[in-house]
């Protein structure tokens, strides 16, 4: 048998195992990808499209919400009135202790005019209203004259918050605005009040108005020379909707919250954000009034909501208690 030998450049016949190779490979590359492909489950368009984001939430409440202003004064008897002498001389007697209390007309100390040379009747001051003694200047042995106050009389049982308000407040300050008054002596319970006097100027120095309070006084609890906090409540509103104010989101002119709504294509199973826009009225203690564009009830987005857009889905992690209705 005759082979007949055929005389090929050594290039070529690499070039030509070279291209066998590659078609070979090429081959058996599309056989795998299609056997993957075969084994591996579709994912469905929806699932792999759409990001789920995880968010917290609270619900609107309809309840009161105050505006206020926060000082602090101390509480003072509403009425004080001095006692004097009506001559001068030295203190011979004192018949009252601070804390004490008298009637009208009852005998507070005995002065002695004498002069060298000279005796006199001993003078009795008098309480000239009945009360509380508050302070008792007078000492035996002490020389007074009529100007000195011999004690100081509480009378009855009223107390006053003594306040300096700010310029700034000056316009909010009316006759009669409610207050809530707190004391660390007794820490947990709230005390009420309201404006009973606001002077007539404003300290040049400090560029405050003084203002009075007066003191409710259940169980005689308070006294005279305590420290007080105090909201004077200068706007109050009943009925309203509120919410955390971390809950609105303010962007290129808009505020809106996202409400959390069902999926209307899954709705057991999934929630959506719905974007609302809203009017919002004060802002007390992070708590904000929505004036429109929110009901009662509704569960809205606390936390995570920054992300959210228009109609995405949402996965509740935590649901946080609604507020305090008062």
């Amino acid at each position: 048998m005759y082979i007949k030998k055929i005389d090929m450049p050594l290039e070529k016949v690499l070039l030509l195992l070279l291209t066998v190779f590659m078609l070979t490979s090429c081959e058996r590359i599309k056989e795998w990808r299609e056997k993957r492909n075969s084994e591996t489950p579709k994912e469905t368009p929806a699932a792999a499209q759409t990001p789920v984001f995880a968010v917290n939430t609270t619900t609107a409440v309809k309840g009161q919400i105050s505006d206020y202003i926060p000082l602090s004064g101390d509480i003072i008897a509403g009425t004080q009135v001095d006692a004097f002498s009506d001559a001068a001389g030295k203190v011979a007697a004192v018949y009252v202790v601070v804390g004490q209390r008298v009637n009208r007309g009852e005998r507070i100390a005995a002065i002695d005019p004498s002069r060298p040379g000279m005796e006199f009747n001993w003078g009795i001051v008098t309480a000239p209203i009945g009360g509380t003694i508050v302070s008792l200047p007078a000492q035996v042995g002490m020389t007074i004259s009529q100007a000195v106050p011999l004690a100081r009389i509480a009378g009855g049982n009223a107390l006053e918050l003594r306040l300096y308000v700010a310029e700034r407040f000056i316009s909010k300050m009316v006759m009669n605005l409610p207050c809530e008054i707190t004391l660390d002596a007794w820490p947990g319970e709230v005390f009420r009040g309201s404006i009973s006097e606001l002077a007539p100027t404003v300290d040049p120095a400090s560029r405050t108005m003084e203002v009075k309070v007066n003191v409710s006084n259940p169980g005689s609890k308070l006294k005279a020379g305590m420290f007080a906090k105090v909201r004077i409540i200068t706007e109050q509103k009943d009925n309203i909707v509120k919410i955390p104010a971390s809950a609105v989101i303010s962007r290129f002119g808009e505020q809106y919250v996202y409400v959390v709504e069902k999926d209307p294509e899954n709705p057991e199973e999934q929630n959506i954000a719905k974007k609302r826009i809203v009017i919002p009225g004060i802002l007390v203690d992070g708590v904000l009034e929505i004036q429109s564009g929110l009901e009662p009830d509704e569960e809205v987005a606390v936390r995570g909501q920054t992300l959210l857009e228009d109609g995405a889905r949402i996965n509740v992690i935590e649901r946080f208690a609604p507020l305090n209705a008062n």
